[in-house]
């Protein structure tokens, strides 16, 4: 993920608004207690994610991935004062983990935190989205988005995460299943005529649809 060098990325979250103290905690705890840290979003990333949510100041959040969940805090930031997040979780420790980071939150009345298969809970949920954002397992976004995009609003955006893959996507050489599969996604979704599309190349790459 290291695309931008280090001093750029220090003088970055600098000049960047400071993150509440609770996300420094989870940022803290899921770096010394947690598997695979590097999945949390992060201070500039979480900034990101929470300006656009400000941007939007959306009704409706889904995302596809709590882990520890820095990451739905931050997108609830910016939402209405009526305003859901539903955030998506597979794995139970994670899910028991993140719940109690929420309960603490200013959010604890406006996150629904869900346990269980992506594929099989989002057809349940009967709702219109503003905002959605999808960091979970790679093998499935496509699925995701073929799953999301009809109940995403005309307008609404959806992110997605790790859209570069450790700048593996622009090396021929690679050839493992999971940066094919993440190229063939870049590809499918430029050439998607229902949204429009561009990705930065900011942590680990990030896409930004917005829905035709």
């Amino acid at each position: 993920m290291d695309f931008i060098p280090a001093a750029i990325q220090r003088y970055c979250e600098e000049h960047s608004q400071a993150q509440a103290d609770l996300l420094s905690t989870i940022e803290r705890e899921t770096h010394l207690e947690v598997l695979k840290p590097r999945m949390l979003s992060g201070h500039l990333q979480g900034r990101f994610l929470s300006m656009v949510s400000h941007m939007m100041r959306p009704n409706r959040i889904l995302e596809i991935g709590t882990y520890t969940g820095y990451s739905a805090l931050c997108l609830a930031e910016g939402l209405q004062e009526k305003g859901r997040l539903y955030t998506l979780e597979y794995n139970e420790e994670h899910v028991q983990r993140a719940g109690k980071y929420f309960n603490s939150s200013d959010f604890k009345g406006q996150i629904s935190l869900i346990h269980g298969n992506a594929r099989e809970v989002i057809p349940t949920l009967s709702e219109t989205w503003d905002l959605i954002f999808i960091d979970a397992d790679k093998d499935s976004y496509q699925t995701y988005f073929d799953l999301v995009l009809p109940y995403l609003r005309t307008g609404g955006f959806i992110l997605l995460d790790n859209v570069l893959w450790s700048g593996k996507v622009t090396d021929e050489r690679v050839q493992d299943s999971k940066t094919v599969m993440i190229r063939k996604l870049n590809r499918s979704l430029h050439d998607d005529p229902r949204v429009e599309e561009m990705i930065l190349p900011f942590r680990d790459g990030i896409t930004i649809l917005r829905k035709l």
